[in-house]
């Protein structure tokens, strides 16, 4: 009877339709498929020997993919019970496409880490203070360590760097300083933020970073550069664009022909022309239309250029979360009373700014991005500071290095402004 009943039950067995009776069976079966094709294509990738070397090479081929997706197949059951089997099958193992895509997804990932993880680290130089360190097929950090501080401050003199640093510490602290104000006072952060702090930053860097007062060595803007630099352009440029891009917002939904049809001509000039262009006009045309005598920093030529350029798409973003919002929010402001200035700042503007977070963080993120334009015009930031550095005769051969270090440093400062962004989603968030 035991022996019937062992027959009756493998006899039930449907290997082409898995299903949550025979849960651990085919979970097994599904794993050894799934461990089996990768570690086909592992063996192959790293030792150029696979278990199915004796097939025809075609095939051979593709039996890491195969045997992937058998077992990726034979563990699709539909509430099995165990969380981390659904969440996997929900995911990345919907249907035979998507697990054709998630097993390719692995191979291309097993692929590509050895090769990377061989040259950013393994066969990487990290010991030495010269080109003839660099002995390894890896990377060259020994360029990067040379160089450090050349990418952080650009020409600016090493005796003096510390003016550098003391000007960011002090700037950081008082942009913290806003998370620490009472409750009474925080009506005031707008104004803190806007007015107070772009002021003191603007003071600080003018006396303290420029020098030339208090007894200390004046720094030409030429000699500006490196990551420094790019802060310093992004933070004047995202600080103004913003209310200047919301200013023009209002202006081109205004009833008043001359103010919507001069923002609506400030907006699409701008749109429709590129940076570098922009750049090299405020930088070298626009120095020819000037009075005899007046002269104007070319690092300030730059930053406003790019604010007024940022400017125009802000104000576009703006527009969008204008637009969505539902009339019924004018009227009812209109009903209590209020006049254009109120209505807008107290009640459609924080509605409407809500609404539009990831379409400003994107705006700032591509106004971050284009500051390595400014080479163009001489100003030498961290992307300049590299394309320098790769035509020293010392460092010939060593520009990838430098674009790499220049990614991370990117993408490190990209990523912290839309992780923030979405704080702010989350902070601002109501139902509708």
């Amino acid at each position: 009877e035991l022996r019937y009943r062992k027959n009756k039950n493998m006899n039930n067995i449907n290997i082409l339709k898995p299903n949550k009776k025979n849960l651990h069976l085919f979970l097994v079966l599904g794993s050894l498929f799934f461990v089996l094709g990768i570690f086909d294509f592992s063996l192959n990738n790293f030792y150029e020997k696979n278990i199915t070397g004796f097939l025809p090479g075609f095939i051979n081929f593709f039996t890491p993919l195969i045997f992937g997706m058998i077992g990726l197949y034979l563990i699709r059951i539909e509430f099995s019970g165990i969380k981390l089997l659904d969440e996997l099958n929900k995911n990345i193992n919907t249907s035979n496409f998507n697990a054709a895509l998630s097993i390719s997804i692995i191979i291309l990932i097993i692929f590509s880490v050895a090769p990377l993880l061989n040259w950013f680290i393994l066969d990487a130089t990290f010991v030495g203070d010269s080109k003839e360190a660099c002995t390894g097929e890896g990377a060259c950090w020994v360029y990067i360590k040379t160089w450090f501080n050349r990418f952080m401050y650009g020409m600016y003199p090493n005796a003096e760097q510390w003016r550098v640093n003391a000007t960011f510490i002090i700037v950081l602290g008082l942009m913290g300083a806003g998370y620490f104000f009472p409750l009474k006072y925080k009506k005031y952060l707008t104004f803190y933020y806007v007015v107070f702090l772009p002021i003191i930053s603007f003071l600080l860097i003018y006396y303290l970073i420029s020098g030339g007062e208090f007894g200390l060595e004046w720094v030409e803007t030429g000699a500006w550069g490196g990551l420094s630099l790019t802060f310093i352009v992004s933070f004047f440029s995202l600080i103004f664009c913003f209310p200047i891009g919301m200013m023009l917002a209002l202006g081109r939904r205004s009833d008043l022909t001359v103010v919507k049809y001069s923002s609506l001509s400030f907006i699409e000039f701008w749109r429709g022309v590129p940076l570098i262009t922009v750049l090299f006009m405020s930088a070298v045309m626009f120095p020819m239309f000037l009075p005899d005598g007046t002269y104007i920093d070319k690092l300030i030529r730059v930053i406003v250029a790019i604010t007024l350029f940022e400017a125009a798409y802000t104000a576009e973003v703006i527009r969008g979360g204008l637009q969505a919002l539902p009339r019924g929010q004018y009227d009812a402001a209109k009903s209590l009373g209020m006049g254009y200035w109120r209505l807008h700042l107290l009640v459609i503007l924080p509605q409407a700014l809500k609404l539009v977070i990831p379409g400003i963080a994107n705006t700032f993120l591509a106004l971050v991005k284009d500051t390595p334009l400014i080479f163009v015009v001489g100003l030498l930031e961290l992307v300049g500071m590299l394309n320098l550095a790769k035509t020293n005769p010392k460092w010939l051969g060593f520009s990838m290095e430098g674009y790499v270090f220049a990614g991370i440093i990117f993408w490190i400062i990209c990523y912290s402004m839309s992780k923030y962004s979405q704080k702010l989603e989350l902070k601002f968030k109501t139902d509708r």
